[in-house]
């Protein structure tokens, strides 16, 4: 049986790091140039949302009442 090529395996995930992390480089740019498109992408805050009465939201969503 073959042994396995730790070295080889370890280039291998190195390369697909540098490559994501080249992506989200990219991806910064482009949020960087187009400032008007990001806000857009992000969700609305809690306090923002036009349903978010204080008064109708019972409990904290984690213990129950």
């Amino acid at each position: 049986m073959a042994t396995p090529n730790y070295g080889y395996e370890k280039r291998q995930r190195e390369l697909a790091k540098k490559k994501k992390k080249e992506e989200k480089a990219r991806e910064r740019e482009l949020r960087k140039q187009q400032p008007g498109s990001a806000s857009a992408a992000e969700p609305m805050p809690h306090a923002a949302m036009p349903d978010a009465d204080p008064a109708s939201v019972q409990g904290d969503g984690i213990h129950p009442q």
